[in-house]
């Protein structure tokens, strides 16, 4: 499995091997979901409530996002948006 900060900078996947941007990793990773949602960064933090499995970590990007957009956003709408779901892999490389 992969760590939080592995996972919610994963930006592909080669075959079973997960490739992690690894500058975003080491300036953002020590980032609470609600820090990196205030930064700006949705995808991460985003990737970062999934990780913790919290639903108001969750709706709190969703809230955040929807502040942005100007219109409210659908909570069940944003692993599709965002293109984040929880994958058992078991390597990565950092690029």
């Amino acid at each position: 499995m992969l760590s939080r900060e592995e996972f919610i900078f994963t930006i592909g996947f080669d075959g079973p091997i997960a490739v992690i941007d690894k500058q975003a990793k080491k300036k953002y990773g020590r980032l609470s979901t609600r820090e990196l949602a205030e930064k700006g960064l949705f995808r991460p933090a985003y990737s970062s409530a999934v990780y913790s499995g919290n639903k108001e970590e969750i709706g709190l990007v969703a809230e955040a996002y929807s502040r942005l957009e100007g219109r409210p956003v659908d909570v069940s709408a944003l692993d599709r948006l965002f293109g984040v779901s929880l994958v058992d892999v078991k390597r990565s490389i950092l690029i």
